[in-house]
């Protein structure tokens, strides 16, 4: 079940709820009992981290074809070119 922060604009209280997805909003507050209890929007509770998985957890080889090194020279150049002096 995910937990909701809610806040009551009259008082300031403030306190996290955990409530099913079909519960319906609260609205009373549980400190001043005024009906302007309500829900804060706030960031996500899980974070995603690593170089992802689309790249790292299918089975089989990459697709992607590996970079060639910049040290090697192009195909007729024989490395005498000002980018790669031999």
């Amino acid at each position: 079940m995910p937990i909701y922060e809610y806040r009551c604009e009259s008082c300031g209280f403030q306190k996290d709820h955990l409530q099913k997805m079909s519960d319906a909003p609260l609205s009373t507050c549980p400190s001043c009992g005024k009906e302007s209890y309500t829900k804060l929007l706030s960031a996500a509770g899980f974070q995603l981290k690593g170089s992802g998985w689309y790249a790292t957890d299918f089975k089989g080889g990459s697709s992607a074809k590996p970079a060639a090194s910049e040290s090697t020279p192009p195909a007729g150049c024989g490395g005498s070119c000002a980018c790669h002096p031999s």
